[in-house]
């Protein structure tokens, strides 16, 4: 494994799960190319639109197995780990490590919640598990404990702590934290946030699940963002919020797989109990991906 710089834009693939529960690798292997070949510059299995929290520890090593395989070193791939107990988060973390993957994404499960040196302790044991770099991903509408920022700042001076995805919806908290982090930390946004503004205060991209659906467009949108042509930007990012303002309508899984389906991938519906997109929400996905030029 290579070190490789992480920025731009990192789809948060989906998880097609057939119905004995193994993973469909052919799809996953077409998606991989479908996003790869519209220009993107990682990939992240095992995120939030990956259904991490419904796949059991087999079906997380299949999926991380069939993106490294289809992906054949041609992007980073950032994995997700995620436990309510540090032993777990770093067994995950060091499984995937030796699988080849170049990052992890690691995120806090709690069922109690954590005090700020539990936080701390939990991503320094995982960075500590590790030699690969790691991202943050703090997600404050799921979690019991989040990263505050003291926490972050904290965490930032362990060397291979290096990224933080935020999808805390507030723009202003990711102004802080580049602000107080320096060159310690690079921030990716979330579906939650705009893309264009926080390229504009100091983000290097874009980890997200419409990522999967509108790869090539997203893409341009970050290529307008390096290149400073914020009106082009704009009117591209304009174009793309509808997609993102669907997102936060109906369940991140339910989009993206309906979404992928109506594209021509058998990723299959959302894991039980999650339910599926409804007529309502189906024909709205279609339209935010016509709008956007998908379809």
């Amino acid at each position: 494994m290579s070190e490789r710089a992480f920025k731009g834009v990192f789809p948060y693939l989906v998880s097609p799960i057939d119905d004995r529960g193994a993973v469909k690798t052919d799809v996953m292997g077409r998606l991989v190319d479908h996003v790869i070949a519209s220009g993107v510059h990682g990939l992240t299995p095992l995120g939030s639109t990956g259904e991490f929290a419904y796949l059991t520890w087999d079906q997380r090593v299949q999926v991380v197995a069939a993106t490294l395989e289809a992906n054949a070193g041609r992007v980073p791939v950032t994995a997700g780990i995620a436990a309510t107990t540090t032993v777990e988060a770093c067994r995950q973390a060091a499984a995937f490590e030796a699988m080849g993957v170049d990052g992890i994404v690691a995120v806090m499960d709690a069922y109690f919640p954590i005090p700020e040196d539990g936080v701390v302790a939990y991503f320094s044991a995982i960075a500590e598990a590790v030699s690969c770099p790691v991202v943050m991903y703090t997600n404050p509408n799921f979690q019991r404990s989040d990263l505050t920022l003291s926490a972050i700042d904290r965490l930032a001076d362990i060397p291979n702590i290096r990224y933080i995805k935020d999808a805390s919806t507030n723009t202003g908290r990711l102004l802080s934290i580049i602000e107080m982090t320096g060159d310690r930390l690079q921030v990716f946004a979330a579906s939650s946030h705009i893309p264009a503004a926080v390229m504009l205060i100091g983000g290097v991209g874009w980890m997200a699940g419409p990522a999967c659906l509108i790869p090539a467009e997203s893409v341009n949108l970050y290529e307008l963002c390096v290149a400073d042509r914020w009106e082009e930007a704009m009117a591209a990012q304009r174009r793309l919020w509808r997609v993102n303002q669907v997102f936060a309508k109906y369940s991140l899984a339910a989009c993206v797989k309906g979404g992928l389906e109506m594209m021509g991938f058998e990723v299959g519906p959302p894991l039980a109990p999650q339910p599926a997109l409804d007529d309502a929400g189906r024909a709205e996905v279609r339209r935010a991906l016509e709008a956007a030029g998908v379809l």
